[in-house]
């Protein structure tokens, strides 16, 4: 363990720094929207997971939607979302997503969605019908797709790059070392062999996040900003960790500001086209950056 990260191991129930302090969200589109949401009873990651950039996002036109129900089969260490027994697959489910942005006018939408290893396509024909959906009824709104791996299988993923979305991304979430703990069903190669099909097939704008805090060191966020170069990902964020809960795993370092900064600068030297790194970056902060 490198000092620098030493010297951030948290003693236990230690305060949220100031750079973690967010302002409510205010401002006149995101009242607007959030009025639309909750009369329309619309679902989105930003309200259902209380994101810090909600208002920000929402603001510039942006909205994050998940599809495949909110029980995921996967159990990672660091998510707050349901694991066990998915629903049945709502074929309505595309129509509504896309209702759903047509009635926000949401300028970039991000898509993403739980694990679906129950099911024999892995969710993949939902993905696809849901982008045709989407497409269909805003044809301005341009779209990201946050996908899970698949499983590693090419032709489920075949499937999101023949729907063409400006930019598609899979997080990679945590270094090679701590993956097997984070992660659990995932594995860092296979993740990482995702990105690289994706990018080989034609997709024009691939993309995946890091988040900090779990006990990487230095070091190995680094080498993990390689394998994403080498992998020709052309975008990464780089974020904070938070403990969803007593249950998940605990921070282990409140990464700084400047050692934030320092890992975006040291990604943009490595050629990235874009790089998010600060406490407060989700996968989708400032989506529609990346599209072009």
């Amino acid at each position: 363990m490198s000092t620098e990260t030493a010297s951030n191991i948290l003693p236990e129930r230690q305060a949220k720094p100031k750079w973690l302090r967010v302002k409510l969200p205010t401002g006149k589109k995101y009242t607007e929207l959030r009025g639309l949401v909750d009369k329309y009873k619309l679902n989105t990651i930003c309200t259902s997971g209380s994101c810090p950039n909600m208002g920000e996002c929402w603001g510039e036109g942006t909205a994050t939607f998940m599809i495949l129900g909110n029980v995921c089969t996967r159990s990672c260490g660091f998510c707050g979302v349901k694991t066990g027994r998915p629903e049945t697959v709502d074929w309505d489910e595309p129509e509504k997503v896309a209702r759903s942005i047509k009635i926000m006018q949401i300028k970039h939408a991000v898509l993403t969605s739980v694990d679906r290893d129950d099911l024999k396509d892995m969710g993949s024909i939902m993905w696809s019908e849901t982008v045709k959906a989407v497409r269909r009824m805003n044809p301005e709104t341009t779209l990201e797709t946050l996908i899970p791996d698949f499983q590693g299988i090419e032709k489920h993923i075949d499937r999101i790059i023949d729907v063409a979305p400006e930019v598609v991304s899979h997080n990679i979430e945590t270094v090679r070392r701590l993956t097997r703990e984070v992660r659990i069903q995932a594995q860092y190669d296979r993740s990482m062999g995702v990105l690289k099909y994706l990018k080989e097939q034609g997709q024009r704008r691939t993309k995946s996040g890091i988040m900090l805090g779990l006990g990487e060191t230095r070091e190995e966020v680094i080498e993990t900003l390689h394998d994403l170069k080498a992998n020709d990902v052309d975008v990464v964020t780089i974020g904070q960790y938070l403990q969803p809960s007593k249950k998940h795993l605990p921070v282990k370092q409140f990464i700084t500001p400047d050692q934030f900064k320092e890992y975006e600068n040291i990604g943009l030297e490595l050629g990235f086209r874009h790089v998010e790194s600060s406490a407060l970056v989700r996968s989708s902060y400032k989506a529609q950056k990346h599209i072009n």
